[in-house]
C-alpha cells in the first residue's frame, strides 16, 4: 500500500506534487520498502520494480538527477542528467522534475499563475550555499509570485551539527543563529525548515507552507540517513498538467 504525501498548499490546480514514503514498494531491508534511489546499494532489479510503480501514477519518466549536494538547478524540459545537480525546474506540462531524499530537505516550488514549477534538494551544505535562491532565480518571474512547500527532513531534535556549520550560515546572515540551539556536548541542534524558511524569504518567497515533518523520528514511514547509515531514498516529484 502506498503512503504519498500530498503538499498542502493553495498552489494552481494545474500544479501536481507529491512525496513519496518508504512504504509499498519490492526492496527488502535495510532498503524496505519503496526504495528509489539507485545509488545506495540496493538490488538494482527492485530500485527498477519500485521506480515503474511510481511511474504507472505520473505523466511522464521523472527526471531524476545526479545529486551532490551542491547548488545547480537545472531546466528538466532540457537538461543532462549526467551534470551534477540539485534542483530542477520546468515550464511544460508533463515534466516531471525528482529530487531523492532520505533527511534533506526536499523544497518545492510554484508560481501563483501555474506556468512553472521547481523543486531543490536541500542539505545544509547546498542551503547554505544557495540552491534555493538560486533555483528561484531560474524559475523567473518575480519571487513575490512563488510559493514554497517543506518536505519531510530531519527535525531538530535529531539535526545535530558542529561550530563550523553554524557559522558558515551565521557569515552569511546573522538572523541563521536562531536556527540553532546549544547541546550539551557543544554541539548544535539546527533547524533546517527555519533555515529553508529564511532563505526563501531572503529570495522573495513569503507564501512558505509545510515544515515540521521529521524523517528520523518515524523509522516506519520514512528512510533516515542519520538514523540507520544504509538506507533508500525518499522522492518529492512536481509537475504541471495540460
Amino acid at each position: 500500500m502506498n503512503d504519498w504525501i500530498t503538499p498542502d498548499w493553495p498552489a494552481p490546480r494545474n500544479v501536481r506534487a507529491l512525496f513519496t514514503t518508504r512504504t509499498g514498494g519490492m526492496s527488502s531491508e535495510p532498503y524496505a520498502s519503496l526504495n528509489l534511489g539507485d545509488h545506495v546499494g540496493d538490488e538494482p532489479a527492485a530500485v527498477k520494480q519500485n521506480r515503474t510503480l511510481l511511474r504507472s501514477i505520473l505523466p511522464g519518466e521523472p527526471r531524476w538527477l545526479k545529486q551532490v549536494h551542491g547548488t545547480l538547478p537545472v531546466c528538466a524540459d532540457d537538461y543532462d542528467c549526467a551534470a551534477g545537480s540539485d534542483a530542477a525546474f520546468s515550464q511544460l506540462p508533463g515534466t516531471v522534475c525528482a529530487v531523492l531524499t532520505a533527511d534533506c530537505l526536499p523544497v518545492f516550488l510554484c508560481d501563483a499563475a501555474g506556468s512553472t514549477i521547481g523543486i531543490a534538494h536541500a542539505g545544509w551544505r547546498g542551503l547554505a550555499a544557495g540552491v534555493i535562491e538560486r533555483t528561484v532565480a531560474e524559475m523567473g518571474g518575480e519571487s513575490s509570485r512563488i510559493m514554497a512547500w517543506l518536505g519531510p527532513a530531519i527535525g531538530p531534535a535529531h539535526f545535530e551539527v558542529g561550530e563550523e556549520v553554524r557559522q558558515t550560515f551565521i557569515e552569511h546572515d546573522e538572523k541563521s543563529a536562531s536556527a540553532f540551539t546549544a547541546r550539551d556536548n557543544g554541539k548544535w541542534s539546527a533547524d533546517i525548515f527555519l533555515l529553508a524558511q529564511q532563505r526563501l524569504a531572503e529570495a522573495g518567497v513569503m507564501a512558505i507552507y509545510g515544515g515540521g515533518v521529521c524523517t528520523f523520528s518515524d523509522p516506519a514511514r520514512f528512510f533516515s540517513y542519520r538514523r540507520d547509515g544504509s538506507t533508500g531514498r525518499m522522492a518529492g516529484l512536481i509537475w504541471l498538467t495540460a
